[in-house]
């Protein structure tokens, strides 16, 4: 029998916005930014070398935790797109860590992030 792979994470990408103008601060020398969605809490950055997850905590806002998955470290990737009755589509990442999973509303286009990862890990 095969060996089950964990779920790591799960994040809900609502839908596609202008990249917050402080996603440089996160960024090492020579990295682009592609693309942000707006997450439940925060924001999500495509780069061209990872994923970044911005998640704000606490009453304020002032605390964030911030995720870091570098394309290096997906294994598989599927996609999946909203059927009529869906309301959602679904990427899920296979690492070694295990499996992370994003659920994309309807403002959320799962091709485009399918092109992106598979640009980067391809």
């Amino acid at each position: 029998m095969g060996q089950e792979i964990e779920m790591v994470m799960e994040w809900v990408f609502i839908r596609e916005i202008d990249l917050p103008s402080d996603v440089y601060d996160l960024l090492i020398a020579g990295e682009k930014p592609v693309c942000a969605f707006k997450t439940l809490r925060d924001a999500a950055i495509f780069t061209d070398r990872r994923l970044i997850v911005r998640n704000v905590q606490g009453l304020t806002g002032k605390k964030k935790e911030i995720f870091s998955l570098p394309y290096r470290a997906i294994e598989i990737y599927s996609t999946e797109n909203a059927g009529h009755l869906d309301l959602t589509a679904e990427v899920e990442l296979w690492t070694k860590l295990g499996n992370f999973k994003i659920s994309l509303k309807r403002g959320a286009d799962v091709r485009r992030i399918d092109q992106i990862i598979a640009e980067a890990i391809l």
